[in-house]
């Protein structure tokens, strides 16, 4: 007699992230809150913070960025100067009255939002590095239909290394679509999201066969 294998249920997204941050689920550093290696290790974090900067810097009138998915602001932290006004983003309330305490420039705001239910602040640039991968197809695709509203979004995703299928279904929380041997793909379906263009600004291999994180930007309108 075969057993019917139990179905995971989806554990709603706020108290799953909450969950990583009180379990250490992306490692500690002895930190009270520790977004993990992808904001950490200098090898992703290095690249990063650079091709952004110098897309920033281009603009002879600093553009308002808002920042979805803040984490512990490790990243966000070095590129707050260099925008007329930068609004960071979490979905975890601790860690947004963290942030707040330990982070204050005088155009810089923390946000505690729910990114695929509630409404986005006003912005030119929209930074999602290494979140919707954490989220279901359903969220994905509400975060999609707010990205029109703004003029430049720079998505950073982690995926497979070569050909992989995109955008099979996970349960929102720690994990990525990795272990599937998927990730996102917004442009095509579900989440057909209409672009003007779109430029690869970096692509970061990582070791031991783990991966490529991927940086594009997307001009919308």
């Amino acid at each position: 007699m075969s057993v019917k294998k139990r179905e995971k249920k989806p554990w709603p997204t706020k108290e799953a992230m909450e969950q990583v941050y009180e379990m250490k689920l992306w490692g500690s550093d002895k930190a009270k809150f520790y977004s993990g290696e992808g904001s950490h290790n200098v090898e992703i974090v290095n690249p990063y913070i650079a091709a952004i900067t110098s897309f920033l810097t281009a603009f002879n009138i600093p553009l308002t960025v808002c920042d979805l998915g803040c984490g512990d602001f490790n990243v966000g932290k070095e590129l707050v100067k260099y925008t007329s006004k930068y609004i960071a983003v979490d979905i975890v309330p601790e860690l947004i009255v963290h942030n707040k305490e330990k982070f204050k420039e005088e155009n810089l705001e923390f946000h505690c939002l729910d990114i695929a239910k509630d409404e986005l602040p006003i912005a030119d640039c929209v930074l999602i590095r290494q979140v919707l991968q954490h989220l279901s197809n359903s969220e994905v695709a509400q975060v999609v239909d707010k990205l029109a509203n703004f003029k430049y979004v720079i998505l950073t995703e982690h995926l497979p290394k070569g050909d992989f299928v995109a955008n099979k279904e996970i349960i929102s929380g720690q994990g990525t679509r990795l272990k599937k041997q998927s990730g996102l793909n917004l442009l095509i379906s579900p989440f057909n999201f209409k672009i003007k263009e779109q430029k690869q600004l970096i692509t970061v291999s990582l070791k031991e066969n783990k991966g490529v994180i991927v940086t594009t930007l997307y001009t919308v309108f």
